[in-house]
């Protein structure tokens, strides 16, 4: 199967397909990455050739930072845009949990806010040990709807993912590993080979029995999060109206600390 998309790159080796998302420097998610990633999930699940995924961020600087600050103060003004915004994270989620093969995330840099969700929500995760892991949607006035409240708690327990959600404090990815948030976090000279060490080891393995465990894995947590997807997001769409979310959007433009009034 043939992937063409607009702000995503696709190459695949030895029944290997490799995501990279690609918008440098940050690979900060815009509209474009938003969608690209909102189809690819369903499309894999019926190539045939693909037996294992990884999902990485080009460059050595980030995984992904997150949404685009600078998309953020587009949708202000346009509700109708925000309203797809959400849906489409929506669609996203679902495809992530519904997918049928195994995702690896090679966390290359820093995952934060959605890119941290695309991490935490594959079924292993090795990051580089400098990465910094964090979800800080209340740092910009946003709750955190696109999937952190659901799967920080599942990785870490409430009392501690409620400590990261409500500050958006972030940890490295040496601390991630040690409480479980991650399976493990190495030196960048190593990160290849322990990934894609790991996706060569289930590409050559039973294919049906591994795709059948991961799904009967996902199976609790979409028992668990379908349903949910859309209240989270639906609050998510409710800050995203609030006067803080449109300060901190453009304080971060201006560069300056946002004055919040908690409206």
């Amino acid at each position: 199967m043939n992937y063409q998309f607009q702000a995503i790159k696709t190459e695949k080796k030895e029944n290997i397909l490799t995501i990279t998302i690609d918008h440098p420097p940050t690979n900060a998610v815009n509209a474009a990455i938003h969608t690209d990633l909102r189809n690819i999930f369903p499309m894999i699940n019926n190539d045939p050739e693909t037996r294992v995924v990884v999902i990485t961020g080009a460059g050595e600087r980030a995984f992904s930072a997150g949404g685009d600050v600078h998309h953020m103060v587009e949708l202000l003004d346009d509700h109708q845009a925000a309203i797809a915004s959400m849906k489409e994270a929506q669609e996203l989620l679902y495809g992530l949990l519904r997918l049928e093969k195994p995702l690896i995330a090679r966390v290359n840099g820093h995952a934060i806010g959605l890119g941290a969700t695309l991490a935490l929500f594959s079924d292993l995760i090795y990051a580089v040990e400098t990465a910094k892991i964090g979800d800080p949607h209340v740092r910009v006035g946003y709750a955190a709807g696109d999937g952190g409240a659901l799967i920080w708690p599942q990785m870490i327990g409430y009392a501690r993912a409620r400590e990261y959600l409500l500050t958006g404090e972030p940890l490295l990815a040496k601390e991630a590993a040690q409480i479980g948030l991650i399976n493990r976090a190495v030196p960048l000279d190593s990160l290849d080979d322990l990934v894609y060490g790991m996706a060569r080891r289930l590409a050559a393995g039973p294919t049906v029995a591994i795709n059948s465990t991961k799904q009967a894995i996902n199976l609790v947590l979409r028992r668990q999060f379908e349903g949910l997807i859309e209240v989270h997001s639906a609050l998510e769409l409710v800050s995203h109206f609030s006067a803080d979310h449109a300060e901190a959007a453009r304080a971060f433009l201006e560069k300056r600390e946002p004055v919040f009034t908690g409206r």
